[in-house]
């Protein structure tokens, strides 16, 4: 390829993928770009470049939107328009598919508490954690007889696809409501203030988003487990990780030797603790 068609192809590229404006035209600095493209009868050659562009951004807005429908219900139509455009704006599209578009979503929340505070950045990272579990890996699972073999110095596998999320709101259940909406074929409505109040929890929420037979699904943990899962999941081997988990645990020591034992069959019956080497496809 030569050099003056890869820089014809960046000037372009580089025009179409800046933030419209609020009518949705090019901004200023696309002169360069402009330049390149021949006008017609009909449009002048900014006109036919604002074409693409806006059919590069409506690709972008709307894919964003299917992503993260219950952010959309937690925010509103017009403070998630404002986020979607702002955080694409400053989180420009790196990757070849759109379904890296809300990677770095939760964190740009998380510096951003104008929308939504952390209730929209637990539903974001909700929704984020469904995408990785959807595409993540599956990995040979560990058969029962094989976990009950496991030491202390045992180092464990947790399947790509389970996803840790903790909140201080029922996310799970306002997301919940919205797939079933859009399940129905209906566009999910924004929840009301009194909705979202309501949905506040007293004590932590701990999720393990999974994916079992290929659909994506949310279960519930206490707080022993999921430490433990996280534990797992940072590398840690199996003594150290139940140390951690259960420091501070207001479980005696009886009542934690049978929570162990009720949570390490609980994590081989769903298939979490598993091989490093991909499941043969039949």
């Amino acid at each position: 390829m030569s050099t003056q068609l890869i820089d014809f192809q960046r000037t372009i590229a580089s025009a179409l993928m800046r933030p419209l404006t609020r009518q949705d035209n090019l901004r200023r600095g696309a002169d360069a770009a402009i330049a390149l493209v021949k006008p017609n009868a009909q449009l002048s050659s900014a006109e036919r470049l604002e074409i693409y562009a806006r059919s590069y951004w409506s690709r972008l807005l709307d894919a964003f939107g299917e992503d993260f429908p219950g952010l959309r219900a937690v925010l509103g139509r017009e403070m998630f328009e404002r986020l979607r455009r702002q955080y694409l704006g400053e989180c420009p599209s790196v990757s070849f598919t759109l379904r890296d578009l809300g990677r770095r979503l939760p964190k740009w929340l998380a510096a951003h508490p104008e929308f939504g505070g952390a209730l929209a950045e637990e539903m974001a990272r909700l929704e984020w954690a469904e995408i990785e579990s959807f595409d993540a890996a599956d990995l040979t699972p560990l058969t029962v007889q094989q976990v009950t073999s496991l030491v202390p110095e045992s180092t464990l596998w947790l399947q790509p696809h389970l996803q840790l999320v903790q909140a201080g709101s029922e996310v799970d259940r306002l997301l919940l409501q919205v797939r079933t909406q859009i399940k129905a074929g209906r566009r999910p409505r924004c929840f009301r203030r009194q909705r979202l109040a309501a949905a506040q929890s007293a004590q932590p929420i701990y999720l393990a988003v999974h994916r079992p037979e290929l659909m994506v699904h949310y279960k519930r943990l206490d707080r022993e487990m999921f430490e433990l899962l996280a534990a797992l999941s940072a590398g840690m081997n199996l003594g150290d990780a139940i140390e951690a988990a259960y420091a501070g645990s207001a479980l005696d020591s009886t009542q934690a030797s049978q929570h162990i034992q009720q949570s390490f069959a609980l994590f081989a019956a769903l298939g979490w603790l598993a091989h490093p080497v991909p499941k043969e496809r039949p």
